[in-house]
């Protein structure tokens, strides 16, 4: 199938990976179980449309793929049956965390929603991880609320942007509907000196790189579940909204330069 983004290219993608010798985990295996040699840590943002994400669950449980789905607190991410299946599947849970913004730069209630939003979360899944949400129309970066307060003192065990040593761990986003949307991202980046070189554009070139063993041995893939249709028009339909909001967000970041 020659389209990207597509639940088909997205199960070739875990397949380059398993045939040669990586292991795809969630992100709280490489806390509580052995760390195999080479592995992808697969990591979903649930953003919107959960049940696009139910889709890659399901695709994943099918070849034993393992890996973290991290569901916002709004309508449009937080639909419980949804959660319950993806839990029922064997996949982990996480709180995608974005209480800065919801208090609107208020450190006192924001740390209050998250408490909240964890417990809520926590009725579905031992959640053990969480990962902030973007918010790239919000002036306020989540992460901030960590300078005040300390997200292990609830039992939480890791966050991937302050827990992975990307100078030895390559990352692969799918934001912007692309591998290579650093200019196009507000926060879903790192600028480790050892990300330089990978520079994809398109699912082939991973799988390509994968099959000719140019990736290093410690990967962690985030994808927004969203973006990834197998039929036509929810495919175009995501295709043309993500690139207006490409434009906009590019725009967004050279204007707001505060916001990273």
């Amino acid at each position: 199938m020659s389209r990207d983004f597509t639940l088909i290219k997205y199960k070739l993608i875990l397949e380059a990976f398993q045939r040669n010798g990586y292991a795809i985990i969630a992100y709280e295996d490489l806390f509580t179980k052995p760390i195999p040699e080479k592995y992808v840590i697969m990591r979903h943002d649930v953003d919107d449309l959960p049940k696009q994400s139910l889709a890659k669950a399901a695709i994943e449980k099918e070849i034993g793929v393992r890996s973290t789905y991290y569901f916002r607190v709004v309508e449009e991410s937080n639909h419980p049956e949804v959660i319950r299946k993806i839990a029922s599947l064997g996949h982990e849970i996480g709180y995608h965390y974005e209480d800065l913004s919801l208090a609107n730069g208020n450190f006192k209630k924001a740390i209050k929603l998250f408490e909240k939003n964890l417990a809520y979360f926590r009725e579905f899944y031992p959640v053990k991880t969480i990962c902030m949400h973007g918010s790239p129309a919000s002036i306020w970066d989540n992460r901030l609320i960590w300078r005040d307060y300390n997200y292990k003192s609830y039992n939480i065990l890791a966050e991937p942007y302050f827990d992975v040593n990307f100078n030895e761990t390559l990352y692969l986003t799918d934001t912007g509907r692309k591998w290579n949307g650093n200019k196009v991202s507000v926060r879903d980046k790192v600028k480790a000196a050892f990300q330089q070189g990978f520079n994809f554009k398109k699912s082939n070139e991973i799988i390509q790189a994968t099959d000719k063993n140019l990736l290093p041995s410690k990967i962690m893939i985030t994808t927004h579940p969203q973006r990834w249709h197998n039929d036509h028009r929810p495919w175009i339909k995501e295709l043309i909204f993500q690139n207006i909001k490409n434009a906009i967000k590019k725009y967004f970041y050279v204007a707001n330069p505060m916001t990273e």
